[in-house]
């Protein structure tokens, strides 16, 4: 990925934040920075337990091959808990799914620097990066995931 466009997607991600030198430092620092969320996307934070079951394995790099594959748009990945699905703005509005809540406007979201994609014991780390900005996870799509790894987890392998 050039340069102007990490540099696009780092804007894009973070134009929610409160003050681009604010998102610069926390980077630098290797920490995330804290965006809201609302804005040019929500965040559907999905259980681990349910996203492991969905996709069928606890491996990094087969989870984040799968998530690719099947959602086809950004996933943070927040090691032992969550994995986040950027999602259109508005989708907090619309959501059904008892599985999982979605942040939206007045939420906030740790987003790590775009090329934080090796999966970390601890850190944040993106399991799907984002490809251009913009790009976002279809929620229904999501919803569905979760759906079959509630399934799975339940016994019901639909």
């Amino acid at each position: 990925m050039n340069q102007f466009v990490e540099s696009a997607i780092a804007r894009w991600l973070t134009s929610s934040g409160p003050d681009p030198a604010v998102t610069s430092e926390a980077w630098s620092h290797g920490r995330p920075a804290m965006v809201r969320t609302g804005g040019v996307y929500d965040a559907v934070r999905m259980p681990r337990t349910l996203v492991d079951a969905a996709t069928g394995s606890t491996v990094p790099d087969v989870v984040a091959g799968v998530l690719n594959e099947v959602l086809d748009g950004p996933v943070i990945c927040h090691p032992g808990a969550w994995y986040y699905a950027l999602v259109p703005p508005g989708t907090c509005e619309n959501w059904r799914s008892p599985v999982a809540v979605v942040r939206g406007r007045g939420g906030w979201l740790g987003i790590p620097r775009p090329d934080r994609t090796e999966p970390t014991p601890v850190a944040l780390y993106w399991a799907v990066p984002v490809r251009r900005a913009g790009k976002l996870c279809v929620p229904e799509t999501v919803a569905e995931l979760l759906r079959v790894g509630q399934a799975r987890l339940e016994g019901d392998v639909r």
